[in-house]
Formats: structure tokens, C-alpha cells, sequence
């Protein structure tokens, strides 16, 4: 069986799970008080869910963008009060936020759609969010924000994990390229997976 890089990178975050498209820690954070950090990290986990949204009802690149900046303007005020129900979908309230700024947008006679947007999509919203794709989740997660973790650690470490996790070499050669022993790879492996879990694990259903 070929293991692809696509498939390493899913054992990262769990592929193969169902995903939550939201980190009830990361919420949390944001509601304490102003965590620069954890802002950060909101905007890179969650701009490309918004902007893929505008995207599918026919809003062209740059009236893309600027909804996905309103969005977060909103948020900005709404998130610090938000109480994050388990059992309700964050997504859809993010949902709820980003349809009512679009519809603001949609009374402007100059904001264009694409061609093949259709127009009755466009004057009737779905009361529920366009899928975003669990892979294209999954692939933005690892390209964008578990990179953005890595001054959390030693280069060494993160070049051990990368290495194993990411790149599938198998241990004992990346202990030789690195300069380090078996016992010291391994242990770096399992503190960066751990560190993930911590920061990202509630984005994934067990």
C-alpha cells in the first residue's frame, strides 16, 4: 500500500474522524480578554472557511475578501460574549453572522457577482452554511496553522516530528541526520503531537 503525503499529514490531526470546524479552547481564549495569540490563530483557522463561503454565493475575489474582513469586524465585538453550546454548530452561528453582512453588501448596487453565480441564490441565502470539504479543512490546517506553532519549540525538535510525521522517515535515519539518538527523536515526536492535540484536538470528534 502507498502512503501518500497527503495521508501522513492526515495522522497529524486525525483523518478519518469527523470534524468540529471549531476549537472550544481557542473560544475560550477569546472570550477572557484580548489574546492577541489566540486571535491570530482564529483568523488563520477561520478565513478560509469565510471567504470559501462568499466565494460559493458568487462574490468575486476582492468583494470575497472584504466580507471575510467584515465578518471579523463583527466578531471582534460578538466573540468575547459568545457561549459556545456543545450542542449547538459554531459554524452555523458563524454562518448567521456572515449571511446578514453579505445581505448589508447585497442592498450596494456596485458589488459585481461572478458570472455563473445564480441569481436567485444570491436574493435567498441557505439558512444553513455551503459545506466546506473535511480534506480542504484538514489540508489548510496543516499548511497554515500547525506550521504557525513551531516557535513553541527547538528547531531540532520540530525538524525530528516533521521529519517522522510529515515527511514518513522512519526514525533511526532522521536520529543519524539530525545528531541525535532514537530515544531523543521519539520524544520529540510525542511532545510536538501532544502540544497539537492540545491546541488543535477539539477541531476533531474522537
Amino acid at each position: 500500500m502507498v502512503v501518500t503525503t497527503a495521508d501522513r499529514k492526515g495522522r497529524i490531526l486525525g483523518a478519518g474522524r469527523s470534524m468540529h470546524t471549531t476549537s472550544a479552547s481557542l473560544l475560550e481564549r477569546l472570550r477572557e480578554g484580548r489574546d492577541a495569540e489566540a486571535w491570530a490563530q482564529f483568523i488563520r483557522i477561520y478565513s478560509p472557511i469565510l471567504y470559501a463561503w462568499a466565494r460559493k454565493v458568487g462574490l468575486r475575489h476582492d468583494d470575497a475578501v472584504d466580507l471575510t474582513q467584515d465578518v471579523f469586524a463583527v466578531l471582534v465585538q460578538k466573540l468575547p460574549e459568545f457561549r459556545y453550546d456543545t450542542q449547538q454548530r459554531f459554524r452555523g452561528w458563524l454562518w448567521t453572522v456572515t449571511k446578514h453582512k453579505w445581505l448589508e453588501r447585497r442592498r450596494r448596487p456596485d458589488l459585481p457577482l461572478d458570472a455563473e453565480s445564480r441569481v436567485e441564490d444570491a436574493r435567498a441565502p441557505a439558512a444553513t452554511p455551503p459545506e466546506f470539504e473535511e480534506a480542504e479543512f484538514r489540508d489548510h490546517l496543516i499548511r497554515s496553522v500547525v506550521p504557525s506553532l513551531r516557535g513553541n519549540f527547538h528547531d531540532t525538535t520540530w525538524q525530528a516530528f516533521w521529519r517522522q510525521v510529515v515527511d514518513g522517515r522512519p526514525a533511526n535515519e532522521v536520529a543519524v541526520e539530525l545528531g541525535l539518538s532514537l530515544a531523543t527523536v521519539y520524544k520529540a515526536k510525542l511532545r510536538v503531537l501532544a502540544h497539537l492535540h492540545a491546541e488543535l484536538g477539539d477541531l476533531f470528534a474522537d
